[in-house]
C-alpha cells in the first residue's frame, strides 16, 4: 500500500505524475501535478475498538521528609479515533502530597524519520485540557471529560522511512518535582466509528464493569410451540370453510377483495412440506377472482 501524504519538518511523502508531449520540430510539453494519496484506516477493527488503561502513583520527597503519594488511574474507550471527534477521559487524582497539583490531559503527534541507518524523531502538541486545581488530601474524578481532536493527518504506520503516531497524554502537574503521567496510544484513522461498532463498544465496556451477567444460563430445552388444534377450535375451522355469499355483496361488506382472501384462509392448517405441485410448469394466479355470472 502507498504512505498517506505527508509533509513533516524533516522529511515528506508526495505524490505527483508527470506528462510530456513530444513533437518534431518543437519543444516537448512537459506537465506536472501533484495529487493527495490516503491510506485508510478503519477503526472499526477489534484491535482500535478495544479500550486503553492505565495507574500510576507517585511518593514525593524532600530530603528528610516524605509526604504521601499522588495517584493517577486513567481510561478511554478505544484506541481508534478519527479527526474531528472527542475523545471520553475517564480519570481519578487522588493527592495525599502536601502540593497543589494540577491534572492536565493532551495529545501529542511523534514524527520520526529513518535515513541511512539514523533516526530523528519530533514531539508535537495537537490539543490539551486543564482540570481544576487540587489541594492536599483531596480526589478529583473525571467523568467523561471531552478532549475534541483537531483535523490532523492520520497516523502513518506502515511506511519505512517515515511513522506518523498519536498517543494522549493524562498526567497530574505537580510544581517543583517531576510530572506523574500516563501514555495511552492513539490511531487515527479515516474511517470513522460505525453506529453498530459504537454500540458494541459501549455494550462492552458496560460488561467489562459488571460480570454479573455471567451467572445466568439458558434453560437446556425451549418450549415447542402450541400444536394448531390448540389454538383454532373446529368451531372456528369449520365456520372459516362456510360460502362467503355473493361476490359483490361481500366486497361491499369488507374494504376489498385481498382482505376477503385472507378472512377466508386464515384458520386453515399450514401447507405440509410433502405436498407437491402437481402442475409445476404453469404459471399460478394467487390473486381471488369472483365468479363469473
Amino acid at each position: 500500500p502507498l504512505a498517506t501524504s505527508f509533509e513533516g519538518r524533516h522529511g515528506s511523502v508526495r505524490y505527483w505524475v508527470k506528462a510530456e508531449l513530444h513533437r518534431p520540430w518543437f519543444l516537448p510539453v512537459k506537465l506536472k501535478k501533484e495529487f493527495t494519496v490516503f491510506e485508510h484506516i478503519d477503526i472499526n477493527t477489534p484491535s482500535l475498538l478495544s479500550p486503553q488503561a492505565g495507574t500510576k502513583e507517585k511518593t514525593l520527597c524532600c530530603w528528610f521528609c516524605t509526604s504521601g503519594p499522588i495517584s493517577l488511574s486513567a481510561k478511554i474507550e478505544r484506541k481508534g479515533y478519527t479527526p474531528g471527534e472527542s475523545i471520553q477521559i475517564f480519570a481519578e487524582i487522588e493527592n495525599c502530597s502536601s502540593r497543589v497539583v494540577v491534572p492536565k490531559a493532551a495529545i501529542y503527534q511523534t514524527q520520526a524519520f529513518y535515513a541511512k541507518g539514523k533516526m530523528k524523531e519530533v514531539k508535537q502538541l495537537v490539543a490539551n485540557l486543564r482540570g481544576d486545581s487540587l489541594s492536599s488530601g483531596k480526589t478529583e474524578t473525571w467523568n467523561g471529560k471531552q478532549l475534541k481532536i483537531p483535523p490532523v493527518s492520520p497516523s502513518i504506520l506502515d511506511c519505512s522511512i517515515i511513522r506518523v503516531e498519536y498517543s494522549l497524554m493524562v498526567y497530574v502537574d505537580i510544581p517543583g518535582a517531576m510530572d506523574l503521567f500516563l501514555n495511552l496510544p492513539l490511531v487515527i484513522g479515516t474511517i470513522p466509528l460505525h453506529p453498530f461498532g459504537s454500540r458494541t463498544s459501549s455494550v462492552s465496556s458496560q460488561c467489562s464493569m459488571n460480570m454479573n451477567w455471567l451467572g445466568l444460563t439458558l434453560p437446556e430445552r425451549p418450549e415447542a410451540p402450541p400444536s394448531y388444534a390448540e389454538v383454532v377450535t373446529e368451531e372456528q375451522r369449520q365456520s372459516s370453510l362456510a360460502p362467503i355469499g355473493a361476490c359483490d355483496d361481500f366486497e361491499r361488506a369488507l374494504p376489498g377483495p385481498l382482505f376477503a382472501y385472507i378472512q377466508e384462509f386464515r384458520f386453515l392448517p399450514p401447507p405440509l412440506y410433502s405436498e407437491i405441485d402437481p402442475n409445476p410448469d404453469q404459471p399460478t394466479d394467487d390473486r381471488p377472482s369472483c365468479p363469473s355470472r
